[in-house]
């Protein structure tokens, strides 16, 4: 009890708080509208796109019962619609704009924007991207292995390239696929450039052979001795063949080029007819004619030596020839440095064509022997042993096609792998090379 009288409470003004307002801070809360120690913080602020409704009229407490549907207290809609929303398409409609760093005039990522947050280059490992407790594995520049970009690199469905380690399977693959395009065009090719000059140096030297007239003079009279103008006859028939071999050999240049030609075109899907083979091949045909007769002196002062020195040079200068004609440069050395450098490969490869080279001219070259053999000693006495000869070699010469084709395609394509295990390389990079 005390004689005192209580403090007189202040009225509430307009605007002002009063003693119910449940806005009016505590008292004991800290300044700054903090509550103070103990003090019961209240309700939660109200989260960013929850509609409360309509403010209730102060009045009795509702009873309970079902919730009334019309009510909104909850969470609305938002504001617009979200962002990508395009109402007249019902969906998700494509962005504003390009993202930030994309480059229209490249189709992609260019350099003039920032990469994302968090992006390290190259990858370092962890996460994020160049974070983390261990350290970062190394990073090798390039493409992902197995892929490869259009125009560049190694293409494991090329025509002409058989990628390193595909095994002998895809070479011979590629070696059928390339007889299969192109037979139309080589065989004509060869026919005027290996088989008719080949056919017409046998009718030759058939005519100018005169060892059956000797043999026969030998058999007639033992003592006899030497036949009469033996060394003039000799020196005339040698002078007729090398000086026709050496003839030959640039028609046949010619087809080696137009050949090498029409494959490799075929292989990048272009056309190539037999009449621009064969004026590629006389633009080519005299330096790969120079180039040849050089390889053909060098296999043979091996074979003076020993028959060995002369294989060995047949096996590490078989790329002379492709390579004069697709580097244009050193081929004598670039082709010991293939054959050396990868021994096994290359020479399984030339032996496989080597051996089918063999056996497409022996036989047809035993046929001829046997069929000119029977005709007499001198086959052009009279005009039916002349044709039956000149119809016996014809036939002979044309079985050894396939010989021709073997070496021609053989070959190529051995070299195609040769160059793809020294640097990527494809059929479109070889056919502008050879130009």
């Amino acid at each position: 009890m005390t004689d005192q009288s209580p403090p007189p409470t202040t009225p509430s003004g307009p605007g002002e708080p009063g003693p119910s307002d449940p806005t009016s801070p505590v008292s004991g809360a800290a300044p700054g509208g903090s509550p103070a120690s103990g003090a019961d913080p209240g309700p939660p602020a109200t989260p960013p796109g929850y509609d409360a409704g309509p403010a209730m009229p102060p009045g009795p407490t509702p009873q309970a019962g079902p919730p009334d549907p019309t009510a909104q207290g909850g969470w609305g809609p938002p504001a617009g619609p979200p962002p990508g929303w395009d109402p007249a398409q019902g969906g998700w409609g494509p962005p504003a704009g390009p993202p930030p760093g994309w480059d229209p005039a490249q189709s992609g990522w260019g350099p003039a924007g920032a990469p994302p947050q968090g992006w390290a280059y190259p990858p370092t490992g962890g996460y994020p991207p160049g974070a983390g407790p261990y350290g970062g594995q190394p990073w090798y520049p390039g493409a992902p292995v197995g892929w490869y970009p259009p125009g560049h690199g190694l293409d494991p469905n090329d025509a002409l390239v058989t990628p390193p380690g595909a095994g002998v399977g895809a070479w011979f693959e590629r070696c059928g696929g390339a007889l299969r395009r192109g037979w139309r065009q080589l065989v004509p090719i060869m026919l005027l450039t290996q088989v008719l000059p080949a056919a017409v140096l046998s009718v030759v030297s058939l005519g100018l052979d005169p060892s059956p007239g000797w043999e026969a003079q030998a058999e007639m009279d033992p003592a006899a001795g030497l036949p009469d103008n033996f060394a003039a006859t000799l020196v005339t028939l040698v002078a007729v063949l090398v000086g026709g071999s050496l003839l030959i050999g640039l028609v046949q240049a010619v087809g080696w080029a137009a050949g090498s030609w029409v494959i490799t075109q075929q292989a990048t899907g272009q056309p190539a007819s037999v009449d621009a083979a064969l004026r590629y091949g006389l633009r080519r045909a005299l330096g790969l004619w120079g180039w040849t007769l050089l390889v053909s002196v060098l296999i043979g002062i091996g074979f003076c030596f020993c028959v060995l020195p002369s294989i060995y040079l047949a096996f590490a200068l078989s790329m002379a020839g492709p390579v004069y004609l697709f580097e244009r440069q050193n081929p004598i050395g670039r082709s010991f440095g293939m054959f050396h450098a990868r021994l096994g490969l290359l020479l399984g490869r030339v032996a496989l064509v080597g051996g089918a080279v063999i056996v497409g001219t022996v036989v047809p070259g035993v046929l001829e022997s046997v069929g000119t053999t029977g005709i007499g000693t001198d086959p052009f006495a009279s005009p039916g042993t002349a044709v039956l000869a000149v119809a016996v070699i014809g036939v002979t010469a044309v079985l050894a096609l396939p010989a021709h084709l073997a070496q021609l395609i053989g070959l190529l394509i051995t070299y195609a792998e040769q160059r793809a295990h020294e640097a990527p390389v494809n059929g479109a990079a070889l056919a502008a090379e050879l130009g």
